[in-house]
């Protein structure tokens, strides 16, 4: 656990040798990864949590079903947001951590300041006289990663940490997703007893029988111990992130917010007004209608638990986009956001005669980032213009039924073919596009500031003398 960028994934493909971080889209990690490795006859299991700040819950999760936690801290960087919260959840979860500082190979490390900072944190490290142990290590170079595996195996003997493969059997949901050819599907920690492919499992309130069982490597197994990540095919729905064999959910105690805090009881009187003020609110608030689909449960909950007020689920789920999503999305108005999951072609064509929005992102900043934008455009409507002129009014009259407005242009231009907003002070009256742009009585294409034009606009619309003839064209969205 750790800071986005801190090199918690580097760390462990350094450990496993490979090159999970390339995967990671913008190199940061989505979702729980669970993997296992072998050291000196003893295996040990990773769960590689995110480091982004949208992942709050998955980190809470990650420390849940961890027996020891190994918290990250980059050597050049010290303690930062993400560390400070990582700390809470493993003070909350109760587990036994240890501290790994990378990226000492920069020239820029300093390590003396990480213990430094985490002092401050109440967090003494063995060589400031405490009991949490450290260890230097460089993902990039190798060294020390023996010495960090030895400390982890050193505290799980310090813990006395053990299980039974024979024993009642014990597991916790890490993650779950949709997958379009098998159907549900959940990684599944071992942590007592062991799963067997052909038995029957109980969990929340399904039962099901376990149809196959795919290690950390993708390869198929019949059996999985304790320790042991596998994903299990069976499932009639997915089960619950965080969900053990029992049925239960552990949670943690999260402190809540003045805002979260439960209000305390009202007169009648107090009840009728507050219910008055909330229905008016409602009626003020605006939201933008957002249909989110995404590859896993971890990352559905990580992003509709970091979504501002103003943004509307209307409806979400794991796996694909597909046409009852567009269908839903046209009658509620909304636009369909795809997180490292596909879009049907079905899905696509209907999007195409419905006129719906569809958006995919693989990297969760850009999701919220555009999120934040939307929102945006819909409290200042013009946030993306820009104006192209001004005109204001100072003549009207008829001709041939047509309602013309006599111009004069005050900045910039008017052009035939750019929208425009007809307003009256500060009131946005009506938008609408120009029919015939004259200079007495030739057609002209645009008028430049300091010249008189007559506009005909469509559809017509009721201005008055004084109001401004705003022409502005869409910045394009990158």
């Amino acid at each position: 656990m750790g800071h986005v960028d801190h090199g918690k994934t580097t760390l462990l493909d350094a450990i496993r040798k490979t090159n999970v971080v390339a995967s990671e889209h913008g190199g940061i990690t989505q979702s729980i990864g669970a993997y296992q490795i072998q050291y000196k006859g003893r295996r040990i299991t990773f769960i590689d949590t995110p480091g982004h700040a949208a992942f709050s819950k998955m980190r809470a999760h990650g420390a849940q079903v961890t027996d020891i936690v190994v918290l990250v801290i980059a050597a050049n960087d010290g303690v930062k947001p993400q560390t400070r919260e990582a700390l809470q959840h493993i003070r909350a979860a109760k587990v036994p951590f240890l501290v790994a500082v990378s990226k000492i190979d920069l020239p820029e490390a300093n390590v003396e300041r990480v213990k430094g900072q985490l002092a401050e944190e109440d967090v003494v490290v063995e060589s400031y006289g405490g009991k949490i142990p450290l260890v230097e290590v460089s993902a990039k170079t190798g060294e020390r990663i023996g010495d960090l595996l030895e400390m982890i195996l050193l505290v799980s003997d310090l813990e006395d940490l053990r299980a039974d493969p024979q024993g009642e059997l014990d597991v916790v949901v890490i993650e779950t997703r949709q997958d379009r050819r098998k159907g549900p599907l959940a990684t599944l920690l071992v942590k007592n007893g062991t799963l067997k492919v052909g038995s029957k499992m109980t969990l929340g309130d399904q039962t099901i029988t376990i149809k196959a069982l795919t290690d950390a490597d993708g390869k198929p197994v019949e059996t999985a111990g304790p320790a042991t990540p596998v994903e299990v095919l069976g499932w009639k729905k997915l089960p619950g992130v965080g969900q053990t064999i029992r049925g239960e959910e552990k949670k943690l105690e999260i402190v809540k917010t003045e805002k979260e805090q439960p209000k305390q009881a009202l007169t009648n009187k107090e009840a009728k007004e507050d219910e008055t003020a909330e229905g008016e609110e409602q009626k003020e608030k605006q939201t933008v209608n957002v249909i989110l689909k995404t590859d896993i449960a971890g990352t559905l909950e990580a992003i509709t638990t970091n979504l501002s007020e103003e943004v509307e689920i209307v409806g979400s789920g794991i796996g694909e986009v597909n046409e009852s999503d567009v269908l839903l999305a046209s009658a509620t108005e909304a636009k369909i956001y795809a997180f490292n999951t596909e879009v049907t072609p079905s899905a696509k064509k209907l999007a195409e005669a419905e006129k719906v929005t569809i958006k995919t992102f693989n990297i969760i900043y850009k999701l919220f980032e555009d999120l934040e934008k939307q929102v945006l455009k819909m409290l200042e409507p013009t946030i993306d213009e820009e104006i192209v002129g001004e005109a204001v009014i100072i003549a009207q009259f008829e001709i041939h039924g047509e309602h013309i407005a006599g111009c004069k242009v005050k900045t910039g231009e008017i052009k035939k073919i750019s929208p425009i907003h007809l307003k009256r002070g500060e009131e946005r009256v009506s938008d609408a596009k120009i029919k015939s742009l004259h200079r007495g009585k030739e057609e002209i294409e645009s008028a430049k500031q300091g010249t008189e034009c007559g506009i005909i606009l469509k559809p017509q619309v009721d201005f008055k003398l004084g109001d401004v003839i705003i022409s502005y064209r869409k910045i394009e969205e990158t």
